[in-house]
């Protein structure tokens, strides 16, 4: 099920990059903030995915959860004059740099036992 987070980040990557669609600055900000909750979200599947754990619908009510609720911090903040999406950055950012050492841990441990597989036929021919 790893494929699905991929398929939904290159899917949405490549429609951003032909869609001619201008983003005023002033929501630059809430714009930022909700991109990041959404790869955090997209990181968090594929290493679900790696643990065999993933649940799609875990999955997208994630996605737009943490989408909307970083977006609508932003703008909490923004209306009260304090730069709430900081905590919102900082507590992504956090959960993205887990995210992808686990996903990196993941990926080194399939590809050991892999090596030692191949290693253990050659040994048994």
């Amino acid at each position: 099920m790893i494929w699905l987070p991929v398929l939904g980040l290159v899917v949405g990557v490549a429609l951003g990059l032909v869609s001619d669609v201008a983003i005023p600055v002033a929501y630059s900000s809430y714009l930022s903030i909700a991109i990041l909750a959404a790869l955090d979200t997209v990181l968090g599947g594929i290493r679900a995915s790696l643990e065999k754990s993933f649940d799609g619908a875990v999955f997208l009510t994630g996605f737009f959860t943490n989408t909307l609720i970083a977006a609508l911090l932003a703008y909490i903040g923004n209306q009260l004059g304090v730069d709430l999406y900081l905590a919102a950055v900082v507590a992504f950012g956090v959960r993205l740099f887990n995210n992808i050492a686990a996903i990196r841990r993941s990926v080194f441990l399939l590809m050991r036992q892999r090596k030692l597989q191949r290693e253990s036929a050659r040994q048994r021919e």
